[in-house]
């Protein structure tokens, strides 16, 4: 064989060119077919290693490109019971690669985001998500909580429309390859963020009404209850002048009676102004803050520095009501919990907001573990003074450290804006 093979050489060259070209195509032939033995041998491995993924569990989906495009075939040996849960969930439900490619996605999320499934599985997870979504979304998978995360998104579907959902995830343990991959749960906040808006709009109603009420009250108050008190506060002072010097016993029990007489006239009066205060209506936030402020040093003994800057102009009168009522609240937490000898009250303009600070160097508390009792069951409460500022449009920020004071800051735009 060896002999034939350096044989056949030399009985080609002595064919003259003819010869030598019918080898050089024999040669080009040979590398062609050697290229597509080898194309095929690497596709045949690929393939080989397919199916030793499918036969360890690691593959449950196939995605094949034809002819009539991309098809998904679900492998219904993989965890059927599995199956049957994900796919019967209220949620939509997905694998994800590091890369953000979906490799599996329920039918829920398909519906979810409008789009039919087939070409969902495969796509890029980022198609869903608007580019601050995509940010926020990546800060959180570089560094994942090993007890999963959650995100607030919209996502964007296939008719258009922005679908507010809530993504939690989490980093699944590694297979065989290495790789990372991302369980996630996509639940529709749609309904929830419905109820919620209408739960605020019931909660404001209820504000509104019983802003109404406090001002009949305060007015039946004011018009009535203390006149009635004032004539027989003067009726009674008449009767003790009459009564003889040398009748002291009865003499000092007059007077006793007047002052108790007095001091009920005055709490009526406060209460009155606090239910509804005409001077907020007469001489707008300003003074109300100012006399306000001056009331709760006189009462509990409690240093009050009050900060007025000058406003460009008068707030609308759901700004001023909202800032007078969080105010009210933050100086009785002060009065009940706070334990504060200093207390500091400033009312300010910057950047066409309103904000009014109360800060004080009481006992402080942990904003995130509040403890018992720290809202009254009477008053508005933390969570109060957030939703009165957000019906106008505000926010409310708290700081607060144990043994360290609190600082409780409302920003209200000037030209408020009403959250219905």
């Amino acid at each position: 064989m060896k002999t034939a093979r350096k044989a056949q050489p030399s009985r080609v060259h002595s064919q003259g060119h003819a010869s030598l070209t019918g080898h050089s195509d024999l040669a080009q032939a040979g590398m062609t077919k050697a290229h597509e033995l080898a194309g095929l041998r690497g596709r045949l491995a690929e393939s080989e290693e397919a199916i030793h993924a499918i036969r360890r569990g690691d593959v449950d989906t196939v995605v094949v490109a034809g002819r009539q495009g991309r098809r998904v075939f679900t492998l219904q040996g993989a965890e059927h019971v599995y199956r049957v849960l994900i796919e019967s969930m209220n949620e939509g439900a997905l694998t994800m690669a590091a890369d953000k490619t979906i490799l599996y996605a329920n039918q829920r999320f398909a519906r979810m985001v409008r789009y039919p499934l087939e070409q969902v599985v495969g796509s890029s997870f980022r198609r869903f998500l608007s580019v601050e979504d995509r940010k926020a979304l990546r800060s959180l998978l570089k560094q994942p909580d090993k007890s999963g995360s959650k995100i607030q998104v919209l996502l964007k579907a296939g008719d258009g429309s922005q679908v507010p959902a809530q993504i939690s995830f989490r980093l699944l343990p590694k297979n065989s390859s290495g790789s990372d991959f991302f369980g996630m749960v996509v639940t529709d906040m749609t309904e929830a963020r419905r109820t919620r808006e209408l739960l605020r709009a019931l909660s404001r109603r209820v504000v509104e009404a019983q802003e109404a009420e406090r001002g009949h009250v305060a007015l039946e108050l004011h018009d009535n209850i203390t006149q009635h008190l004032c004539a027989i506060l003067f009726r009674f002072q008449a009767l003790a002048s009459q009564i003889l010097d040398h009748d002291r016993p009865l003499k000092r029990e007059a007077m006793k009676l007047h002052k108790m007489l007095g001091k009920t006239a005055e709490e009526v009066e406060r209460i009155s102004r606090d239910l509804r205060p005409g001077v907020l209506d007469q001489l707008g936030l300003m003074e109300v803050v100012r006399v306000t402020s001056a009331e709760f040093s006189d009462r509990t003994g409690v240093a009050t520095k009050l900060v007025c800057g000058q406003l460009s102009g008068r707030p609308p009168a759901e700004t001023e009501l909202a800032i007078y009522r969080i105010l009210q609240e933050v100086l009785r937490n002060v009065e009940k919990h706070a334990r504060a000898r200093h207390v500091t009250v400033r009312l300010t303009e910057r950047d066409a907001f309103v904000q009014l600070v109360v800060k004080d160097d009481g006992i402080g508390f942990d904003t995130d573990h509040r403890p018992a009792g720290r809202e009254g069951t009477s008053g508005l409460g933390l969570l109060g003074m957030r939703e009165r500022a957000g019906y106008v449009g505000g926010a409310v920020m708290i700081k607060s450290v144990r043994h360290g004071g609190t600082e409780i800051a409302v920003r209200i735009p000037l030209s408020a804006v009403k959250s219905e």
